[in-house]
């Protein structure tokens, strides 16, 4: 009998669907593990130039506003969700924008391992997730060693900025920062009046703010 005369009555097994490869956005985007054991401020971006990094940079609002509006500055956004900074980093690689950079993973590694310390000249902080439960309250970024770490990375002079629109975790914020005795409390800059839909730093501000919801705003500086 020949072998294509037989009939397989039994269910056919699709083929296992295959992912396509991960579109490849570098090196506007890469991970944690692609910039290798440290990250040199100085060769990362097209140009050298002083260095902000956005933690927590979402999908990029503020990363693509600041770099397109100050050429003069390279910032380096970190995010732990790699879909929202995938779709952050598209921006940016349409602009071919060379002073603006994201890496994907946590943030407290790059902070810890990957710069150096005393390189940058403002780190940005917008909305970190307040994590509401109480028994995941653990998980909130801002903890001593998440300053500690800030005080690592930023230079004297240097500022950290710190929004959100949820009171009792900016108590918390604010109390770490103005404890620490490398951090100085000073007045942010009043919020202004929006004169057009992107006009907010991030797209969490403006559904927040449109919804009238009161945003905290807090500014430090590295001694």
């Amino acid at each position: 009998m020949n072998v294509d005369d037989v009939i397989f009555d039994g269910p056919v097994v699709p083929e296992p669907r295959r992912r396509p490869p991960a579109e490849d956005l570098r090196p506007w985007f890469q991970t944690v593990e692609d910039v290798g054991p440290a990250i040199d401020p100085q060769t990362f971006f097209t140009t050298p130039a002083p260095l902000e990094v956005d933690i927590g940079c979402g999908r990029g609002m503020f990363m693509f506003k600041a770099s397109t509006t100050r050429p003069d500055t390279n910032f380096l956004g970190l995010e732990l969700d790699f879909k929202e900074a995938r779709r952050a980093a598209r921006r940016l690689v349409r602009r071919k924008q060379p002073n603006a950079r994201i890496v994907g993973g946590d943030a407290r590694e790059v902070l810890s391992k990957k710069l150096p310390e005393a390189s940058v000249t403002a780190a940005h902080v917008y909305f970190p997730d307040p994590w509401w439960k109480k028994k995941h309250m653990r998980r909130r970024l801002f903890n001593d060693q998440f300053v500690d770490l800030l005080a690592r990375i930023v230079m004297p002079g240097g500022h950290v900025h710190s929004w959100t629109d949820v009171e009792d975790y900016f108590v918390v914020i604010k109390g770490l920062m103005d404890n620490h005795p490398l951090f100085v409390s000073l007045p942010p800059a009043p919020e202004k009046a929006a004169e057009h839909d992107d006009d907010y730093h991030t797209s969490f501000e403006r559904r927040k703010r449109q919804d009238g919801w009161v945003i905290h705003r807090g500014l430090w500086q590295r001694r």
